[in-house]
């Protein structure tokens, strides 16, 4: 998305990844626009502009598969229903689309919810891309660019004077501005430029994918205890929730919460968990799934296709949650842009705008 912005503002870029396409948190992910979890104030702002753009981006690259689908979070219980009626309340509700729906309003938006619930909570401005392969459609039409270049399998391994940088093939790249967006990769030179106390964290999921499920699921959906994950819920109904009625033992353990999209060729996303500590285990584990495929049958009212794939991935998050984004500058002409976080594919395109405004390009 720094890439894109540049480009569109008529500069020149020369774009070094480290693998032969990018694999990592970017790739491992739903493909969500989510707007609807997001914190009151900066957070939110940035991530309604960044819905923006990628509705703008996504109407000139149909590879994206952009589309406006909202979400839909039922809940079953009064707990659970006064938490939706506080976040209905919210003075940024009306920016954000919520509505609180009964089952019949819910399912007429998304039949395929045939499960029992006592109403739903629809954010109307959540979206929804497609996460394996948004990057390469990016990069095909910034390929167009005679000022785009792409360097894959090149890894940048010193910042060289001012403006300037080292790659792994012994190749110097001088530029006006050098923006290091590492992802989770918080070691090596990025340790060297930050310090070694980057206020950034990594953190670690599991997430699964499901053959087609043979009908439409026309928005995204959530589960009740993406209540309990994300800031725009909390309230002292949250605090009623948390107290009197805690997480089943597997989803607590795991720190989970369901977030489920359809894919363009049908099947479901599904996740996801939060590991925190380090060292992270090198495998995964199968109670989570067994509690995700438990949970999304009981709001589909039906058994859930054969999962496809499973897998793990690594992103970076600020240490303050109040940050939507570390930005800081490392060097004379370098930047250093990470830990988004979860919010990283919603955010994306308004941080690599914030970037540019701030560096005046």
């Amino acid at each position: 998305m720094h890439a894109w912005q540049a480009v569109e503002r008529g500069h020149e870029v020369v774009q070094i990844e480290r693998e032969t396409e990018a694999r990592g948190a970017s790739l491992r992910n739903f493909g969500q626009i989510w707007v609807s979890g997001r914190a009151g104030g900066e957070e939110l702002e940035t991530a309604l502009r960044a819905r923006e753009l990628w509705e703008e981006i996504g109407a000139r690259v149909p590879g994206l598969g952009f589309r406006a689908n909202g979400s839909l979070t039922p809940v079953r219980g009064e707990r659970e229903l006064a938490v939706a009626e506080a976040a209905v309340a919210r003075e940024d509700s009306a920016a954000r689309g919520y509505k609180l729906l009964t089952p019949t309003e819910a399912r007429a938006l998304n039949p395929a919810l045939r499960g029992d619930f006592t109403a739903a909570l629809y954010c109307e401005r959540d979206a929804a891309v497609e996460p394996r392969t948004a990057q390469l459609a990016l990069r095909a039409e910034l390929s167009k660019s005679p000022h785009y270049t792409f360097l894959p399998g090149r890894e940048v391994r010193e910042v060289v004077g001012d403006h300037a940088v080292r790659d792994d093939h012994g190749d110097v790249h001088p530029a006006d501005a050098v923006l290091l967006c590492t992802g989770a990769w918080l070691g090596g030179l990025v340790r060297e430029l930050a310090g070694p106390r980057l206020p950034v964290r990594r953190v670690r999921l599991q997430m699964m994918q499901t053959d087609p499920l043979g009908e439409p699921l026309p928005t995204s959906v959530a589960d009740a205890d993406s209540f309990r994950y994300y800031p725009a819920y909390r309230s002292p109904a949250l605090d009623q929730l948390t107290t009197h009625q805690p997480q089943l033992p597997t989803a607590a353990a795991h720190g989970m919460q369901l977030l489920m999209v359809q894919r363009a060729d049908g099947g479901l996303t599904i996740g996801d968990t939060h590991e925190y500590e380090h060292p992270f285990a090198f495998d995964t584990v199968e109670d989570p799934y067994d509690h995700l495929t438990e949970v999304v049958e009981s709001l589909l009212g039906r058994p859930l296709p054969k999962i496809r794939r499973r897998w793990a991935g690594v992103y970076a998050q600020c240490t303050d949650p109040a940050r939507v984004v570390h930005r800081q500058q490392v060097r004379e002409g370098v930047w250093l842009v990470t830990g988004p976080g979860g919010r990283g594919m919603t955010c994306s395109p308004a941080i690599a705008e914030t970037t540019a405004n701030e560096l005046d390009w």
